[in-house]
């Protein structure tokens, strides 16, 4: 039979492969989803509403296809399932507030799958819960157990318990009920009720109220406590006094006797505490009896008459310097005559909690050994008092004062000067004296020194007048320090820079000095060239003068020097500016000689050359005027006379070549003279005897290149004549 039924399940599996090939060779498309919502989507809690949703595919295959349907609210899958059909539905009934959302469809057919669009569904009212107490009457401090129901609603839910219709818990639950524990507020009856909200849907509000449950709370007496005091009627310090704190039934319950925030006894039954008391005793006394939350309670007030008053430790005198004799005193009052009397109280002295003497008067002799807390101890029937603690420490005398500067003294300036006194108690007063004259006073509060402001000195001696003066109102006289030593710097005067106004020939060096008349070592100096620093000219010496030297001073170095002087951190003192010139070195003045001499022979030869060159355009135009004059006869032989005329000009001028411009002169022509033509004409006539001379004269309409012609052609002539001479 096994064998069987596997054979058929082997079967079934092998026709199910080959049907799932079928049907993935087939072919099909989803062509829709819809999602419908009935009713509505708007409905009342209650109300049953399906969701239908229904696909279309178009396909190819001849058996039905499978679908795999999915409901989905609020993005998650709340009901599956796989169908022939292409409808399903999927009833919600009833519908809550909790069902309210936004719903899709979705649809897989083989490997491909579609959705539908959402739809909204909205589910409003919310069921009215009910109330239940496991008790309705409970005994006082016992809790009270509630359980809230909101019958047929689903979803997360919100209970909220209200006490005298004030909330007084909330508790979460994924149930449509809760239970809690309600602990009491108060000794009197009490009214709950409940409502609830769903938690995923804060918007459909909160429910209707449940019914209210009346609660009967039962009082405790039975525990309440009671509180006696044994003693006697007027109670006194040293008195020995009894507290009974007594509670009926003890079960169950702690029992405590206090006084303030301090708890005297406990215990779980009746008890006596049993003290001697002191006046700090009197006060309310309580009994307390607790079980589980409730408290119940009991008072008494104790009244405690002082036996002596709490003693006083006083000093005198009040303020000691150290080396005087100083008295503590310890006294106290009587307050209960017929209990004791003065003689009956007895005093201790303590040092630092510690037991230093046994009576009522101490003396000593102040010292840094004396020094602490000091308090005393009043004794009288088995009762002591301390009194309040006394801190006793012995002054100090001030000690010798030393004055100092507290930063550099400038003579004409203002400075500052410290009195300080190493030792000595505060305050200390302190003044400045000036030639044994009080100046300033100050009283120092926190530290053990003053400052004192000096507005200036006239000169440096003048700083060892200046002393002080220390005392803190101590048994020894006021203490005076030694005179102010300080070193004071004297500011420079103003420099002189030397040379002044002076020339110094170029390439040479020129030192330049510095000085001032007085001033503190060390100075510093500094030059300036054309209101600029030199370059490294700053140097810090111990002298009143200071030097510089400008090395092969060039011309461009001349102009107006001069120099600042200053030491420390006073004012900068600066001189009167040097005009410096720098003249031309010796070798250059020689060359620039040589060159002017050599510069006026070149303009000499130039100009000889010149003169030269234009003495001959001026010799051809005496030949032209020449031939103008021969054609212009005036006497008996006129021709004649213009030669001979032209012939002592040309010789004049030819003399000229041969002497300097200085020594030539230009020989004019003058007016004929018929006596002197005579003359000239016998003493040239026998120097052209024998000669044939062709002079060619113009005459009237012969034109004017012909005459320039003659006129070159006899000047010709008439030099290559007078050259054998």
């Amino acid at each position: 039979m096994s064998v069987d039924l596997l054979w058929l399940g082997l079967l079934h599996i092998s026709l199910s492969a080959l049907w799932q090939v079928a049907d993935t060779q087939a072919a099909f498309t989803i062509d829709q989803v819809t999602l419908t919502v009935l009713p509505g989507n708007d409905v009342a809690s209650g109300t049953n509403v399906i969701l239908r949703c229904e696909a279309k595919v178009s396909h190819s295959h001849p058996q039905p296809l499978t679908y795999t349907f999915s409901f989905l609210q609020d993005d998650q899958v709340m009901y599956s399932k796989n169908i022939s059909d292409s409808v399903v539905e999927r009833g919600l009934s009833p519908a809550r507030v909790s069902n309210s959302g936004r719903y899709q469809c979705t649809v897989r057919v083989f490997d491909k799958i579609k959705t539908s669009y959402s739809q909204a569904l909205r589910v409003t009212g919310l069921q009215v819960p009910m109330l239940k107490v496991k008790s309705d009457i409970v005994s006082e401090g016992d809790d009270i157990t509630a359980t809230c129901i909101a019958p047929e609603e689903t979803g997360s839910l919100i209970f909220l318990f209200y006490e005298n219709n004030q909330e007084v818990k909330r508790v979460s639950s994924a149930a449509n009920s809760v239970t809690t524990t309600l602990a009491m507020q108060k000794l009197a009856d009490i009214y709950l009720h409940c409502n609830y909200m769903v938690l995923m849907h804060p918007t459909a509000g909160i429910s209707n109220k449940s019914n209210t449950v009346k609660v009967i709370i039962r009082d405790l007496d039975e525990i309440t406590p009671q509180i006696r005091i044994f003693s006697e009627v007027n109670v006194v310090e040293g008195d020995r006094v009894q507290i009974q704190c007594k509670v009926q039934n003890h079960s169950g319950l702690e029992l405590f006797l206090t006084k303030g925030n301090t708890v005297l006894y406990k215990l779980h039954t009746t008890f006596t505490h049993s003290l001697t008391v002191r006046a700090e005793d009197s006060g309310e006394y309580v009994c307390k009896a607790e079980k589980g939350s409730v408290q119940k309670t009991a008072m008494y007030r104790l009244n405690v008459a002082e036996l002596f008053s709490k003693p006083i430790l006083r000093m005198s005198p009040g303020q000691v310097f150290e080396g005087e004799r100083f008295t503590l005193t310890c006294s106290s009052a009587v307050s209960s005559l017929e209990k004791i009397k003065k003689v009956d109280i007895k005093y201790v002295l303590l040092k630092e909690d510690q037991r230093i003497y046994s009576g009522a008067n101490y003396s000593a002799t102040a010292s840094p050994a004396t020094n602490g807390k000091y308090s005393c101890m009043a004794v009288a029937k088995g009762v002591n008092k301390t009194s309040q603690p006394l801190h006793s420490k012995a002054k100090v005398p001030v000690s010798y004062p030393v004055i100092r500067a507290v930063e550099k003294v400038i003579v004409g300036q203002p400075f500052k000067v410290s009195c300080e006194a190493e030792n000595g108690t505060l305050p200390i007063t302190y003044t400045l004296l000036k030639d044994h004259v009080s100046v300033d006073e100050k009283r120092a509060e926190a530290a053990h020194k003053a400052l004192f402001s000096i507005n200036s000195i006239s000169h440096p001696e003048e700083i060892y007048r200046f002393t002080c003066q220390a005392h803190n109102q101590g048994p020894s006289i006021k203490k005076n320090s030694q005179s102010l030593r300080t070193d004071v710097i004297v500011p420079v005067s103003k420099p002189v820079l030397e040379p002044q106004d002076f020339t110094i020939t170029e390439g040479l060096d020129l030192t330049l000095i510095c000085t001032v008349q007085k001033g503190t070592f060390p100075i510093t100096y500094t030059w300036y060239h054309k209101s600029a620093p030199i370059s490294f000219s700053t140097q810090e010496v111990r002298s009143l003068e200071g030097r510089y030297t400008v090395k092969a001073i060039e011309r461009h170095q001349r102009g107006d020097y001069y120099c600042e002087a200053s030491n420390y951190d006073t004012e900068i003192k600066r001189s009167f500016s040097a005009r410096i010139g720098v003249s031309l070195a010796v070798w250059k003045k020689v060359l620039i000689g040589v060159f002017c001499i050599l510069l006026l022979v070149a303009i000499a030869i130039v100009l000889t050359v010149f003169l030269k060159k234009m003495s001959k355009p001026r010799i051809k135009k005496q030949a032209t005027e020449l031939s103008v004059k021969a054609s212009r006869p005036k006497s008996g032989d006129p021709m004649r006379m213009s030669l001979t005329l032209d012939i002592e000009d040309n010789t004049a001028l030819n003399d000229s070549d041969d002497h300097t411009d200085e020594d030539s002169e230009l020989v004019q022509p003058q007016e004929a003279d018929p006596s002197r033509e005579v003359s000239v004409k016998k003493s040239i006539e026998p120097e052209y005897s024998g000669q044939h001379t062709e002079v060619q004269v113009s005459t009237p309409g012969v034109s004017e290149q012909a005459e320039g012609q003659a006129a070159l052609e006899y000047a010709q002539l008439n030099n290559s004549e007078q050259e054998p001479a």
